[in-house]
């Protein structure tokens, strides 16, 4: 299978790349590659020609959207219409990764896929306009939502909790901010199975389970085997972007299909112990 994957430096990114098994990539990201520009997405997709475009390329940082939404429409929207217009020129689906911020966080109960989003800052919304066009352009799509992403690189959670553990001993985490750990690798498996299936919709592929970034980070200093780091619990830590303070996305879709996430826990202990 030909895939083309944009972001392809990015965490899921090189997930997809380590985790691939005999297709044939192409990876999509700056410099090289600007998914803004939509003479060269077109160009460049229509050359290489995929069976399929694993669309895992937006602008994350939650604040950092707050501070420039205009580039953050331009990145999130204008770049997915881009490879949505590119796709409907070659004739393939697109995997389209979104966020469980898509929701306000205040259902008591997993979110299911098909329950209405209500995103609360300018990420949410742009990844919720993604989705949009996604949905209303490609009879042949998959939104796989995602949470808590880690994975290859040292900007990640569990990496930064390592290195205040090293570097200063001590750390504060907000309990009243719940959602799922979710290990790259395990959603790059999930996803080159669902690509093999003409499963389309929305899914959702964190790993199962919710905690508070504070039990995460006491998690991963008990995994690491740090003991004499500490972490502190706060709350009502003040940021830009407005986010929900708990959502647990419901894996109904997928795992209907087998594709069954393993809990949060035993993924994040793999990526601490992995050589």
């Amino acid at each position: 299978m030909r895939i083309a994957i944009t972001g392809g430096r990015g965490q899921l990114g090189c997930a997809l790349h380590e985790r691939n098994q005999g297709n044939e990539l192409l990876l999509v990201d700056l410099p090289e590659h600007d998914i803004t520009s939509l003479s060269a997405m077109v160009s460049l997709l229509q050359q290489f020609s995929p069976d399929v475009i694993i669309h895992t390329a937006a602008m994350t940082d939650v604040d950092g959207c707050e501070k420039t939404p205009d580039i953050a429409y331009k990145v999130n929207v204008v770049g997915t219409r881009n490879i949505v217009s590119a796709a409907l020129l070659i004739g393939c689906p697109v995997v389209y990764i979104s966020t469980d911020y898509v929701f306000d966080g205040t259902k008591s109960q997993p979110y299911w896929e098909y329950d209405d989003p209500n995103p609360l800052c300018v990420y949410a919304r742009t990844k919720w306009m993604g989705e949009q066009l996604v949905r209303q352009h490609l009879a042949r799509h998959y939104i796989v939502r995602i949470a808590w992403l880690y994975g290859a690189g040292p900007r990640n959670f569990a990496q930064t909790v390592l290195r205040l553990a090293r570097e200063r001993g001590t750390m504060t985490m907000v309990t009243d901010e719940k959602g799922s750990p979710t290990f790259a690798n395990d959603v790059a498996d999930a996803l080159y199975t669902l690509i093999t299936l003409p499963a389309y919709g929305i899914h959702h592929l964190p790993n199962s389970g919710i905690c508070s970034r504070y039990e995460w980070a006491n998690k991963i200093l008990e995994l690491a085997g740090i003991s004499k780091a500490t972490v502190n619990p706060g709350s009502d830590y003040q940021r830009l972007a407005r986010v929900p303070k708990s959502v647990e996305l419901g894996n109904y879709m997928s795992a209907n299909l087998g594709i069954v996430m393993r809990p949060w826990q035993e993924a994040l202990s793999e990526y601490l112990h992995r050589g």
